[in-house]
C-alpha cells in the first residue's frame, strides 16, 4: 500500500474519538439493562442505563439512580470498569495495544494520542502514554490501601466490604468520576480526615494531567525549568483552589443547612474539599442544594474551567482558561506579543483557546435554554446541572434524578459533548494546521 492510501485508510482522530466514546457508551448502557446489573426484580430502563454509562464513561458522576441500593454488586463493577476506561481515556488505551503488539508508533497515531491526551511534546507521547498506566494504577493501589484502613480499622467495616468500597472510591477518586458505594455518600463524614485526604490527593492527582506529572517526575528539583504548560496547571490549580475555598467560606459561613452548624475548622475543610470536588472531582459532603446562590455561581465557574490538560478531569481546562487571561492582560497593555512567564504565546494556541471556550460556552447555553423547556427551577440551578454535566464534575442541586427523560437525555448529551468535544477540536485544529500559500489584505473592523 502507497503511502497517500495508507494515510487515507486511517480514519481522522477527531472522528474516532467520539465513536469510540460512542462504542463504550453502548456496551456500557447494554450491561446495565441486564438484569444482573440490578437489585431486585427485572432490569434497569433505557434511559437509566444510558445516563449511568454516560456519566461513568464520561467520567462525571451524575446519577439518576441511588447508586449503592439501585445497582447489584455486578452493576458496581461495571460502572467502576465504565470510568476506569474513561479515564484512563479509550484513544490511551488504543495507543497503549498498539506500542506492546507493534512497537511502533505511526507519525497519524502519535497525533491521536497526543490530541487525547494533550501532549506538548510529539517525542514523549511514547513516555506519557506509560505514565498513564504507571501512575494511575500506582496511585490507585495506594488510596485504595490507605481507604481500605480507614474503612475497616477507622469505620468497622468488614474486611471484603472495607477492600471494595475502598478500591471502589479509590479509582473514582483518581479518574474524577464522582460515584460513591457508600449508603448515604460521604455526608456522614464530612469531618473525617481520614476518610477524606485520600479522595482529595486522588482528585488533584488525576486532575492535573499527566504531561505535568511526567514532568514533577523528572524535574522536580528544578522549578525554573518546568515549561509553561506545567506552571500554568500547577499556579492555576493551586489559585482556583484558594478562590473556591475563600468563596464558599464568606457565602456559606453561617447558612445553617451547610457550613454553619460546624466549627471553624470543619467550616475550612468543608469549602475546601468542595472547591477541589468542583474541579470535577464530584464527591459532596454538604447537600449541594443547600447552597446559596452566590455558591452556586461560584461553583458554576470553577467547574466550567475544570482541572488540568490530558487529566481525568473535565471544562474548558486551566491552561485555556489561563491563556486566554494572558492574552487579554497583554492586550490590556498594549504589548504586541501575548506574553506568559516570559514566553510569546504561539498565535495559534490563542485561536484555539479562543475557539474551544466558545464553543463550550455555546454548548452550554443551547443545554441551559433546552432544560428551561423540560425544568421548573431557579436559573442558576439549571446553570449549575448544565454545567457540571458538560465539566464532567457530577456534583447535583437533585434536578438531575427528578427531571423528566427528556431532561436527562439533554444531561447524557452535555456529558458527552463535555468529554469527547474539547478533544476532538484539539485533534482536528493539530491535524488540520497548515501554512498557506499566500495572504488576504489586512483590515481593521470596529471592535468594540
Amino acid at each position: 500500500m502507497t503511502p497517500g492510501l495508507e494515510a487515507r485508510a486511517i480514519p481522522r482522530p477527531e472522528r474516532i474519538i467520539p465513536l469510540a466514546f460512542l462504542i463504550g457508551i453502548a456496551a456500557g448502557t447494554l450491561l446495565l439493562m441486564m438484569p444482573v446489573s440490578r437489585t431486585g426484580s427485572g432490569n434497569a430502563d433505557f434511559v437509566t442505563a444510558l445516563f449511568t454509562a454516560t456519566s461513568a464513561l464520561c467520567v462525571t458522576g451524575l446519577t439518576v439512580v441511588d447508586t449503592p441500593t439501585y445497582w447489584s454488586p455486578f452493576g458496581h463493577v461495571v460502572i467502576l470498569g465504565l470510568f476506569q476506561a474513561g479515564g484512563f481515556g479509550i484513544m490511551t488505551g488504543a495507543t497503549l495495544i498498539g506500542l506492546l503488539v507493534s512497537k511502533h508508533m505511526r507519525l497519524r497515531s502519535q497525533l491521536m494520542a497526543s490530541a487525547e491526551m494533550r501532549s506538548l511534546d510529539l517525542g514523549d507521547v511514547r513516555h506519557v502514554v506509560r505514565l498513564v498506566l504507571v501512575a494511575s494504577l500506582a496511585t490507585e493501589a495506594v488510596l485504595a490501601v490507605a481507604l481500605f484502613l480507614r474503612f475497616w480499622m477507622g469505620l468497622g467495616f468488614s474486611i471484603p466490604d472495607a477492600a471494595w468500597h475502598g478500591l471502589f472510591h479509590a479509582v473514582s477518586a483518581f479518574n474524577n468520576a464522582g460515584f460513591t458505594t457508600l449508603p448515604d455518600g460521604l455526608m456522614p463524614h464530612r469531618s473525617d480526615l481520614w476518610l477524606l485526604t485520600p479522595l482529595v490527593i486522588g482528585v488533584i492527582a488525576g486532575g492535573i494531567g499527566f504531561p505535568v506529572l511526567h514532568e514533577l517526575r523528572t524535574e522536580w528539583r528544578q522549578p525554573r525549568s518546568w515549561s509553561i504548560h506545567t506552571k500554568l496547571t500547577l499556579w492555576g490549580s493551586l489559585g482556583l483552589l484558594v478562590v473556591g475555598t475563600l468563596g464558599l467560606l464568606l457565602f456559606e459561613w453561617s447558612n445553617p443547612k451547610t457550613l454553619g452548624p460546624e466549627n471553624p475548622g470543619g467550616r475550612i475543610l468543608g469549602a475546601f474539599f468542595h472547591s477541589v470536588m468542583t474541579r470535577s472531582g464530584g464527591f459532596n459532603t454538604h447537600d449541594i442544594s443547600a447552597l446559596g446562590p452566590d455558591s452556586l455561581l461560584v461553583s458554576t465557574a470553577l467547574m466550567l474551567i475544570g482541572g488540568g490538560s490530558a487529566s481525568t478531569a473535565g471544562g474548558i481546562r486551566i491552561t485555556t482558561f489561563l491563556l486566554l487571561g494572558f492574552v487579554v492582560w497583554s492586550e490590556i497593555r498594549g504589548h504586541p506579543d501575548s506574553i506568559a512567564f516570559r514566553r510569546r504565546l504561539a498565535p495559534d494556541i490563542q485561536r484555539q483557546a479562543t475557539a474551544i471556550v466558545l464553543l463550550a460556552v455555546g454548548a452550554v447555553s443551547a443545554g441551559i435554554l433546552a432544560l428551561a423547556a423540560f425544568v421548573e427551577a431557579p436559573v442558576e440551578k439549571i446553570m449549575f446541572e448544565a454545567v457540571s454535566a458538560f465539566g464532567t464534575v457530577g456534583l447535583s442541586t437533585g434536578l438531575s434524578a427528578s427531571m423528566p427523560p427528556a431532561g436527562q437525555l439533554i444531561l447524557v448529551a452535555l456529558m458527552y459533548i463535555g468529554r469527547v468535544g474539547t478533544v476532538s477540536l484539539a485533534a482536528a485544529f493539530a491535524l488540520r494546521l497548515r501554512s498557506m500559500p499566500y495572504r488576504y489584505p489586512e483590515e481593521r473592523p470596529i471592535v468594540g
